[in-house]
């Protein structure tokens, strides 16, 4: 049998000690109960590890705020898919018929216009979205924190995570309960002193600036909270910056 060479070695120990440190990190993350959707597969116990990680450091931390001196000029909206035909006829009429649903593990469900939103406490925040691809912007947003609508729905104690779902049908993602409760998650309806433009997810866009910005959908109808949740996407489901 060959030697191995000493690079060999300490190549092959080095990942025996990842392997081993990452299933040590697996056996911590799910005695604290922070085992993410997407724990499964190669890239699992790495998703799993960022996740509790996360969550274990960061809890109670607050995305950077900015002054308004470095609202973005030219934030750039990116593309969207054509809108559907249900958009289109609530955008005609100025979306006074727009309404969102919230859901599931609740004790009161609920169905809100967006006049009964804005007549919830209202907030702002300067955060930057920054996107997986690479671009971003700074801007002002405008809106209720969804913690005060689950207050008002009375989210059961079971519930682990929030569904939300876009008009769009092509759109749809969620978070855990604490980022679901966190005061700067915000049921977002203006941008920049003004109503939230089509473009950036108007009139209703859900605004998570922990995360990248694919977690913050566009043109939110439906919330549901659940104990459980089956993960199915393109990238991450934990997405921490």
């Amino acid at each position: 049998m060959k030697a191995m060479s000493r690079r060999a070695l300490i190549t092959s120990g080095l990942a025996a000690a990842g392997v081993a440190g990452l299933a040590t990190a697996n056996r911590i993350a799910g005695k604290h109960g922070l085992i993410p959707p997407d724990c499964r597969g190669i890239y699992g116990p790495g998703e799993t590890l960022t996740y509790a990680a996360h969550r274990l450091l960061t809890r109670d931390a607050m995305a950077r705020e900015f002054p308004r001196s470095m609202i973005s000029n030219n934030p750039f909206a990116n593309e969207v898919a054509p809108p559907s035909e249900q958009f289109k006829k609530l955008q005609a009429g100025g979306f006074n018929d727009w309404k969102l649903t919230v859901d599931g593990l609740v004790a009161h469900p609920m169905t809100l216009s967006l006049a009964d939103l804005r007549s919830m406490p209202t907030h702002s925040q300067i955060t930057e979205v920054v996107c997986e691809e690479g671009w971003s912007y700074v801007a002002e947003w405008i809106g209720t924190p969804l913690s005060g609508v689950l207050r008002e729905a009375g989210v059961l104690p079971q519930a682990r995570y929030l569904k939300y779902f876009s008009i769009q049908p092509e759109w749809s993602d969620s978070i855990d309960i604490g980022d679901a409760h966190h005061p700067q998650t915000f049921l977002t309806m203006g941008m920049n002193d003004g109503d939230l433009p089509v473009g950036f997810g108007g009139p209703l866009r859900l605004r998570v600036p922990r995360q990248l910005g694919y977690k913050s959908v566009k043109y939110i109808t439906r919330i549901t909270a659940t104990d459980s949740m089956k993960f199915q996407g393109d990238y991450a489901w934990f997405a921490g910056i």
